[in-house]
């Protein structure tokens, strides 16, 4: 494992300030040998003109570049090219693989780490996120981040193409993602808020990713120790797992079951599922758990109907009308659906049992199978109440599940396919 080289995984909102960390960390390197990777969107990468400006390396020479695409999805086989021949070609100590404004850190960090060519030569070190702490502020605010702002900012400093205006995806979508996959978490143009939005800034990091180090950053000036040879990342810890997941773990373990009534319901009379991290400004979360399908068409304005306070939800719904287990994740005014596998139960009794062989800790009801709603809240100073009451009301009556329940709706109904529910 010693003889692999470290890699630093750089992302972060557009006009964030990743280029200009690179260009810091290049330049004050001191003894360590960087090899850097960049990735624009635009059929010119910009980023790796502006970082070879920023230091005596040419492209060629230290900096590879991955243009007109994404690596977390169509550049994927580039980037594994790319690394190999770095390894290949140079001496060096580290390597910072940056993605662009608009690509997920999970599908590069997992390249580092499956079986394969590139893990033979790497190993993870620190999944880095660069936010632009007023944007991040403003997307849970209730104001929605303006797309044509963040890419103006992009060009000014962080010479992210401004193509990637026309992403599908929302920035604060996004944004949250890569937070909650971060081992540090840098809170750029900290000039620019006060001591007191800088403090709820880190509450709202640690309540996505709780184990998360912030560093408050101008102009992306940070020590290169901070983010090199830490050996923060692992990919099997669970106290890497993002806040929305952790409660989501944690609430299972105290709650001790289902608590399930004659119905199927889970009973949460005296069990809240509260999971309270310690903040001063009430970011606090809870676990909502159900043995009985949504109707879709009333789960939908429910979310919709999800309050600004709210800042990231996400779980597995049930969902009458399908047999797709369904993920919903909500980050400030974004929400979105994907369909995934089936429900283990609504496959053949030999299927079924080959799968619960295979996972003995399944959360298995006798009637209803895996078959359940898990969905974390993360917010402030929202009603929790009200949000259970809304989500209970969106619930099949007797009469709608004696029926069989209902059309999917707005949400996704074969696997694979995603919906936007609620879109800025």
């Amino acid at each position: 494992m010693h003889d692999t080289i470290p890699v630093t995984i750089l992302s972060g909102s557009l006009g964030a300030g990743k280029t200009t960390l690179l260009n810091h960390l290049l330049t004050e390197a001191g003894d360590r040998d960087i090899a850097v990777l960049v990735n624009d969107m635009g059929t010119v990468n910009v980023d790796a003109e502006l970082i070879a400006e920023g230091s005596e390396l040419d492209v060629d020479d230290g900096v590879a570049e991955l243009s007109n695409g994404c690596i977390c999805c169509e550049l994927q086989d580039d980037l594994e090219t790319a690394v190999v021949r770095l390894a290949n070609d140079r001496d060096f100590d580290a390597l910072v693989v940056e993605s662009s404004g608009i690509s997920e850190p999970a599908p590069v960090a997992r390249l580092f780490t499956t079986e394969s060519r590139v893990a033979a030569l790497y190993r993870v070190d620190t999944l880095v996120t660069v936010l632009d702490t007023r944007l991040f502020l403003d997307a849970f605010a209730g104001e929605t981040p303006e797309r044509r702002g963040a890419v103006e900012a992009s060009a000014d400093e962080d010479g992210d193409d401004a193509a990637a205006a026309d992403a599908d995806r929302p920035l604060s979508d996004l944004m949250v993602e890569q937070v909650e996959l971060s081992n540090v978490v840098l809170l750029n143009k900290a000039d620019l808020c006060s001591d007191a939005e800088l403090d709820e800034a880190e509450e709202l990091v640690r309540a996505l990713q709780p184990d998360a180090e912030t560093v408050r950053t101008t102009f992306s000036q940070v020590d290169p120790d901070r983010l090199f040879d830490r050996g923060l990342f692992d990919q099997h810890e669970i106290n890497d797992l993002p806040g929305w997941k952790r409660a989501l773990a944690e609430a299972g373990h105290s709650h001790g079951g289902d608590g399930h009534d004659g119905e199927g319901d889970v009973d949460d009379t005296g069990h809240h599922d509260h999971h309270h991290p310690e903040d001063v400004y009430g970011v606090t979360s809870f676990t909502y758990r159900r043995r009985r399908p949504f109707h879709p068409e009333r789960l939908a304005e429910a979310l919709r109907d999800l309050p600004a306070s709210v800042v990231r939800s996400k779980g597995t719904v049930w969902l009458a009308g399908t047999d797709c287990r369904v993920v919903v994740g909500q980050a400030g005014p974004s929400i979105r659906a994907e369909a995934q596998g089936p429900w283990i139960a609504s496959l053949p009794e030999v299927e079924q049992d080959m799968y619960r062989s295979n996972r003995p800790n399944l959360d298995w009801h006798d009637e209803h199978g895996d078959r359940r709603t898990e969905l974390v809240f993360i917010g402030t100073e929202y009603d929790e109440d009200a949000i259970r009451a809304a989500l209970d009301d969106a619930l099949v009556t007797d009469e709608e599940w004696t029926d069989g329940g209902s059309p999917t709706g707005p949400f996704p109904s074969e696997q694979g396919e995603e919906t936007v529910i609620r879109s800025p």
